[in-house]
């Protein structure tokens, strides 16, 4: 994840707080939006954990939980850019609902092609927040096929941006 964050960033306390400063800069700083994005994402993750006290346990696997998490609030950060307005990611919510969020991102990487989360999390370079960069992360809670379709995709879009 990023190491250095601006101060004006990390003041930053609410995901609406967030929302109004990328608002306020992201025609004139847009690395500051694009921090304060960041920022956004980890606080709903954080807000999320907080809501969900069984789960604030600590160890590799709240670890764990936590990136896949912000995989998940970060894609939705990138969906309402888009749409200009809060946008749940419906269809992976479902799937974590009926699979659990380890099973919903393994699923997710293994499919033969990269979902639309990826190519918009790269777009955005926001590849860190991707389910893949975490499993790369955290291989051992993975079968051998995430991680290597993790690795492929994550190569294959690293030599078309160099490209």
């Amino acid at each position: 994840m990023e190491s250095s964050m601006d101060y004006r960033i990390a003041r930053l306390r609410t995901p609406a707080e967030c929302e109004q400063f990328i608002l306020n800069v992201q025609t004139r700083l847009p690395e500051l939006a694009q921090q304060a994005r960041r920022r956004a994402v980890e606080l709903r993750a954080e807000e999320h954990m907080a809501g969900n006290p069984e789960r604030m346990e600590t160890g590799l696997e709240h670890v764990l939980e936590r990136e896949l998490l912000l995989a998940v609030y970060a894609y939705e950060e990138v969906l309402s850019k888009k749409r200009g307005k809060r946008q749940p990611a419906h269809r992976t919510r479902q799937m974590i609902d009926r699979h659990g969020i380890i099973g919903a991102a393994e699923r997710a990487v293994n499919r033969k092609a990269a979902t639309s989360g990826f190519q918009a999390l790269a777009k955005m370079n926001m590849l860190d927040f991707a389910f893949e960069a975490v499993i790369l992360r955290h291989a051992h809670h993975f079968s051998s096929e995430a991680v290597r379709r993790s690795e492929e995709r994550l190569k294959d879009w690293k030599q078309q941006t160099t490209e």
